[in-house]
């Protein structure tokens, strides 16, 4: 799945680039993704069900009304990377980005904000975190020159977005453990996204000197942005509950990665060359995720181990 966020990107920046707004952009993808799962409430039973079960989870105090929120925090990150990319660039952007996930993911799991419940800050996690920065901070080494990498606010910014992503990640899927399927608690995420990006939009419309053009006509893929973040954060709701935050994290960005090598080399941007350093990245983000994952796989072969013998 992180593969496809790579690629969602791809569509999502083209789209910002032909729209030459990067909130109408975002508008159009959260927009699409909210009218897909609109579709299928519509004609899915069990979607229904969820969201009833999520509104008795809030009424009975087994989930916070906060908790619903998640939408709120995946619509800042798109209006942070639309506002602060064009200033310091996609490189320093990204390594924010993941320094800021990587960081609060660990923090999320240890606090037990998602369904996993606590899980303790050991070597292993924080070294595993720290890799899938550097794997990243490799990755984009071909890329940092550029006037604006000087902005500390920026920088500031994306870190924060950063810091959201992973508490996003944490409530929506606690969302879908209260709703019994990742799909409802996504329809929730899409709406407020919907929500606070729309209400930018409009204002930004109605108080500003901006004005929206007509979306295009073609190509057809610059609207699969929507349908490409359903997948992702359904999945995202669904393995959160398994793995925990940082397992997901670390994960989604080695996949990321992986997806950005491939699209470098078969959907390339004009002017982009393929840097060997992006291999490197993939191989350390492989490396981050068996570091995290180590303990887990330890305990769940001694636990096997220790069955057998019985």
């Amino acid at each position: 799945m992180g593969a496809l966020t790579a690629l969602q990107s791809r569509i999502n920046g083209e789209l910002s680039y032909v729209t030459g707004n990067g909130i109408e952009a975002a508008v159009v993808s959260f927009g699409s993704g909210w009218l897909i799962l609109t579709v299928m409430l519509l004609a899915w039973r069990p979607m229904r069900e969820g969201l009833r079960q999520v509104m008795a989870s809030v009424r009975d105090g087994r989930l916070k009304w906060w908790q619903v929120l998640g939408g709120l925090l995946g619509a800042f990150f798109v209006a942070v990377q639309s506002t602060t990319v064009p200033v310091i660039g996609v490189a320093v952007f990204t390594v924010a980005v993941v320094a800021g996930q990587s960081a609060n993911s660990l923090v999320v799991d240890r606090i037990g904000l998602g369904p996993a419940g606590r899980q303790d800050i050991t070597v292993a996690r924080v070294l595993s975190a720290v890799l899938a920065v550097l794997a990243v901070g490799v990755a984009v080494s071909d890329r940092w020159s550029g006037p604006g990498n000087s902005s500390l606010l920026a920088v500031a910014a994306a870190l924060v977005a950063g810091l959201a992503i992973a508490v996003q990640q944490a409530i929506n899927g606690r969302v879908g453990r209260a709703a019994g399927n990742a799909f409802t608690a996504t329809w929730i995420n899409f709406g407020f996204g919907c929500l606070l990006l729309g209400s930018a939009f409009g204002l930004a419309w109605a108080f500003t000197s901006y004005d929206p053009g007509p979306l295009p006509s073609q190509p057809l893929w610059l609207y699969l942005g929507g349908a490409i973040g359903v997948l992702f954060i359904a999945t995202a709701a669904w393995v959160v509950q398994v793995l925990g935050v940082l397992l997901f994290a670390l994960l989604s960005i080695a996949g990321q990665l992986t997806g950005a090598l491939v699209i470098d080399i078969v959907l390339p941007t004009p002017g982009s060359t393929f840097h060997p350093v992006l291999v490197l990245g993939v191989l350390l983000a492989g490396l981050a995720v068996a570091v995290g994952a180590a303990p887990a796989w330890r305990a769940r072969r001694r636990r096997g181990g220790s069955g057998s013998a019985g």
